[in-house]
């Protein structure tokens, strides 16, 4: 009998048990009825289903007769009998919504225990998704009562609150549900803090909690649920109004600014001591957090009162919380929520110290989403101080402190430590003793003496790599820009700055006198004269002449750069890139491997997709902004056929490049020949750096793969034409070679490298780095060992392949002092 389990059901051994059981036997025809709905319902499942339907439908018919005829007693009845009766259970999920709002609608006369019963079975577990909608109706009958009733029943409002953040709901609901208990609350008592509105765990709370106890208002419950409110990332106008008024009202600037602190600098919550902070980790799992899930709203309204009232000290404690919240910090779970509001709130303060923490942020954080919003604060915070997003990023580039020559030094105990960059790659700990010997590893006195000085100065060196590294990408990325700067602002935030000067006087630039005339001066040289504007020389806007000039200035006056400029490819487009009009071929049709490829996307800032047997998995796109976002270049990979082993495929299929332009906030696809030079060739040699490092062509064992599919595309591509970046990489031989020891024994052959051993003659492919035997051209397998190179020949830029080519020249020029078997039996199979 669905009565007798009802009765069982409800009872909670509570003062309320009374009021369940009245209204099961108020209205014990409406417990007869669902019952046999209930049954309709089971035998529609069956072989009886029209007969059970047009039962159910005749049983559903005279529920709602009988209820539509009831009065207020017994509608109020009806209704807490439905909402006890709503459950699920092993014959289906029984709710009842239909008949429930109308009751609750039109029934009058309700009593506190009545309202209290609705409450606690709005709040209740088995509820699940149904349990908000219940919420509502209850609160809608709460609002009914008059100031004594609400009091009776703010134990039960309190406890609502309380559990709200258990309810599973979208967040919206949740946040207008906390509002409306809130205001019934205030209205019983204004001075009372709502249960669970200050967490009451929580170390970051503390100061909050200590104030709402030891010092009760009205105006600090109205401003503690004002900033519970909070539920997006950025608030209104309205909203930050309404806060300034209430944070004098309740007295709580400092309050806030100290709230802030905490969540910033103290202890995280830890989930064995606290609990877990989200309901998706299991309870097993030991982690760290610094905001539960139900309190994150709280924690942003306190974030962005800070922000609007605490200046520069706030600056400091939001750019932390969005490091320790954002995943810059290992020690504690990502909180994207809080992190977000912290970044929106630094760009927001129109505090110059928060351009130095934006960039901070920027260049540690790396989790998407918080980058697209890092991005997002710059151009907010460039438009409040009046300079484009691109002057804003130049001009927050941390200094760290360190001198003009990107160093600092500090006495420690006698001993004096040096930070400094070095050949704008290389960011060096140096300690000088007493005696004035040096070491790059701290002596004992200072690890014994001064741990926490030694702590400060690696962490320093630690951020000032990361700027470096941050900042070389940044300024390589401006080759695509072609932009211009005044000189007075050049030689301030480039040239001058500690950091991005270190990377900068070892480029070329190009500077415009009053002339209009363009004059390209080497690196570390000054510009004569006084030039009005400056320009980052790119090779293409150079002569075949200029160019071979400068690259053989670089290598004469062994001058490494920061990144390939004098020795940076060039592609234009080909006859039939303008023949296709929309996409480029260059680089289709070419097997890589993928997780290596993928790895290299992300190196490089390309956004893509992640392949695999899903859906969205089966074609890869990968895009990257050039010429300072204007422009976006598309390219389209899949993976190689018949080639689905596991989760995601060995080895992908390249396809093709195409080119988008922004239009507003959307992006349009534009032909090949509308694309500046600039964006088309640097898109392009990205493409190029892809494909040639991790094409199949350039493993040494593929040979061995017998009759392998992609071996026919193996044998082509391993020795096949040179691509522009190979072609580069020959021309650096050209200038190299005659400066090596084994100058004599080597000659450049087209796509070969010749080297002349004891033993026989080698062909090293310039663009894969195999190997042929003379003279019958066999395949010699060399496996490089990992971190060999050339030793101490000068390159004139980094490039790996360039290295693994002079590292098997030196090898095979001395052959007969090779002593690895697996290459002496090939060697000698044909000797």
């Amino acid at each position: 009998m669905l009565y007798d389990a009802l009765i069982t059901d409800v009872r909670r051994d509570d003062s309320l048990d009374g009021v369940r059981f009245a209204a099961l036997d108020r209205v014990r025809w409406l417990v007869d009825s669902l019952e046999r709905q209930r049954t309709e319902f089971r035998r529609a499942t069956g072989h009886e289903y029209r007969r059970s339907r047009a039962a159910g439908a005749a049983v559903q018919a005279e529920l709602d007769g009988r209820l539509a005829a009831c009065a207020d007693e017994e509608a109020r009845a009806a209704a807490l009998c439905l909402m006890l009766a709503t459950r699920c259970d092993r014959t289906g999920w029984w709710e009842y919504d239909a008949e429930l709002e109308p009751l609750m609608s039109r029934a009058r006369g309700w009593t506190p225990d009545e309202v209290a019963v609705l409450l606690v079975r709005a709040t209740e577990r088995d509820m699940g998704f149904w349990g908000a909608r219940a919420l509502e109706l209850a609160l809608g009958a709460a609002d009914r009562l008059d100031a004594e009733g609400r009091r009776a029943v703010l134990p039960w409002l309190d406890e609502a609150h309380a559990r709200l953040g258990d309810i599973t709901m979208e967040a919206r609901r949740r946040t207008a549900l906390a509002q409306r208990l809130r205001t019934l609350l205030a209205r019983t008592d204004e001075a009372r803090l709502p249960e669970g509105l200050v967490p009451a765990d929580a170390p970051w709370a503390a100061p909050l909690r200590h104030r709402a106890t030891t010092d009760p208002t009205p105006e600090l419950a109205r401003l503690a649920g004002h900033l519970a409110s909070l539920s997006g990332p950025r608030p209104t106008q309205r909203w930050r109004r309404t806060c300034l008024e209430l944070l004098d009202a309740a007295h709580a600037r400092a309050l806030v600014s100290e709230v802030l602190r905490t969540l910033a600098e103290d202890a995280p919550m830890c989930s064995r001591r606290h609990g877990a902070g989200n309901g998706w980790l299991s309870a097993d799992v030991h982690y760290h957090y610094v905001v539960h899930d139900r309190d994150t709203d709280l924690a942003r309204g306190i974030v962005w009162a800070a922000a609007l009232t605490g200046g520069p000290a706030a600056v400091a404690h939001l750019g932390t919380l969005a490091l320790r919240s954002g995943g810059g910090q290992n020690e504690v779970m990502e909180d994207l929520k809080l992190a977000g509001a912290a970044i929106n709130a630094l760009a927001d303060t129109g505090d110059p110290g928060s351009l130095e923490a934006l960039w901070r942020l920027r260049s540690r954080i790396r989790h998407r989403a918080l980058r697209k919003q890092l991005d997002t604060a710059l151009t907010t915070a460039a438009g409040k101080q009046g300079i484009t997003p691109e002057q804003l990023v130049e001009r927050s580039v941390p200094d760290h402190g360190l001198a003009p020559d990107g160093a600092l030094e500090r006495q420690v105990g006698g001993h004096r430590i040096r930070v400094a960059i070095e050949e704008a790659a290389t960011v060096r700990l140096t300690y000088t003793r007493p005696d004035g010997t040096t070491s790059r590893t701290a002596p004992t006195a200072l690890k014994d003496g001064f741990p926490d000085t030694l702590r400060e100065l690696k962490a320093l060196a630690k951020e000032v790599r990361a700027t470096l590294s941050a900042e070389r990408a940044r300024v390589e990325a401006l080759m695509s820009a072609g932009r211009e700067w005044p000189y007075d602002e050049w030689c301030r935030h480039y040239r001058d700055h500690p950091v991005t000067g270190a990377l900068v006087r070892g480029l070329i630039w190009e500077f415009r006198d009053a002339d209009g005339e363009w004059r390209a001066v080497a690196p570390t040289a000054g510009p004569p004269g006084r030039p009005e504007r400056v320009r980052l020389w790119h090779p293409i806007r150079s002569s075949a002449d200029e160019i071979k000039a400068w690259r053989e200035r670089l290598v004469a006056a062994r001058l490494r750069q920061p990144f390939k400029q004098a020795f940076r490819e060039i592609y234009l487009l080909t006859p039939a890139e303008r023949e296709t009009g929309g996409y480029s071929n260059r680089f289709a049709a070419h097997i890589v491997h993928y997780r290596r490829l993928y790895a290299l996307f992300k190196e490089r800032g390309w956004q893509a997709n992640f392949l695999g047997p899903y859906d969205g998995g089966h074609d890869g796109l990968a895009r990257a902004e050039f010429g300072d976002g204007e422009w976006r270049a598309c390219f389209h990979h899949e993976p190689a056929p018949h080639d689905y082993p596991g989760h995601a495929p060995e080895y992908a299929a390249t396809d093709q490049v195409r080119f988008e332009r922004r239009d507003g906030r959307r992006w349009r696809e534009t032909p090949l020949d509308e694309v500046p030079p600039l964006v088309f060739s640097e898109a392009m040699r990205d493409v190029d750096l892809f494909v040639g490092v991790t094409s199949i062509a350039t493993d040494p064992d593929w040979t061995d793969r017998g009759q392998d599919r992609h071996t026919t595309y193996w044998r082509t591509a391993a020795f096949g034409e040179l691509t522009a970046s190979a072609e580069v990489r020959r021309e650096a031989l050209a200038r190299i070679l005659p400066r090596l020891k084994i100058a004599g024994r080597c000659t450049l052959d087209g796509r070969f490298l010749t080297v002349r051993g004891d033993l026989r003659t080698y062909r090293i492919h310039l663009g894969s780095a195999n190997v042929l035997m003379a003279p019958d051209d066999a395949y010699l397998c060399i496996v490089p060992a990992r971190g060999k190179g050339p030793g101490r020949v000068f390159l004139p830029f980094e490039d790996e392949r360039l290295s693994l080519i002079l590292s098997k020249a030196f090898l095979l020029a001395a052959d007969t002092g090779i002593t690895d078997a697996s290459i002496l039996v090939q060697i000698e199979r044909g000797a």
